[in-house]
């Protein structure tokens, strides 16, 4: 991963956790819990769907200015969001802290996607590429859930910029997203591993309490 933009993640060895299913592309899921209702959107933002279900999709679903939402749980914004984790999951609200502390890490604290055109910000370092598509990949986890990740590969700009960007955002077809999980960098087979660290984008029009209130509804 390119140190210019690095998530500052950790690597995981995925042989007994993730296997890749299938050749075609779309979205990944990462395995974190969400807590949605088992409806049929629901079933689907947790990762159970079918393969005919998934659709290619376009740069443009997750078009805007996006902030990072590592800084809210660094400063304690989010610990009502850890607490009511742990209210309905099976860790403390300090333990889900440490889990997201790793799964959202990153210090490229703002991305702005404008059609073709993806742009990282990282301190006062600004990249940028223009990125189009290139298929998706469907994942299965090992508790059984899958995820979908949808992949696009630079075709021009900074040499610095990631050769190759990944989308999850629960969603398996085409539909705006509401937030996203971004993986980075130049091998597109070894980013498919990564699934302890997924530095996670909000609208850069929320503040931090609307963030929660957004966490808290999923």
């Amino acid at each position: 991963m390119n140190k210019v933009i690095k998530t500052l993640g950790y690597a995981l060895a995925v042989s007994a956790t993730l296997v890749l299913t299938g050749t075609a592309g779309a979205q990944t899921g990462t395995n974190h819990a969400h807590g949605h209702s088992h409806d049929a959107k629901g079933s689907v933002y947790d990762g159970y769907f079918d393969d005919d279900q998934v659709k290619a999709r376009l740069l443009s679903d997750w078009d805007g200015d996006w902030q990072s939402a590592y800084p809210y749980l660094a400063d304690g914004t989010l610990d009502p969001v850890m607490a009511d984790k742990a209210k309905h999951g099976d860790k403390s609200a300090a333990e889900y802290r440490t889990y997201y502390d790793i799964g959202y890490r990153t210090d490229v604290d703002r991305i702005v996607i404008h059609g073709k055109k993806v742009t990282f910000f990282r301190d006062k370092e600004v990249v940028s590429g223009d990125f189009e598509a290139d298929g998706y990949e469907i994942v299965t986890y090992k508790k059984g859930n899958r995820g979908v990740r949808f992949v696009f590969r630079k075709t021009a700009g900074d040499d610095a910029a990631p050769r190759f960007i990944q989308f999850s955002d629960h969603n398996i077809a085409p539909e705006k997203a509401d937030h996203y999980h971004l993986y980075w960098g130049n091998d597109r087979a070894a980013l498919l591993n990564e699934v302890t660290n997924w530095p996670t984008y909000y609208p850069a029009n929320l503040n931090g309490k609307q963030i929660v209130e957004e966490m808290l509804a999923h």
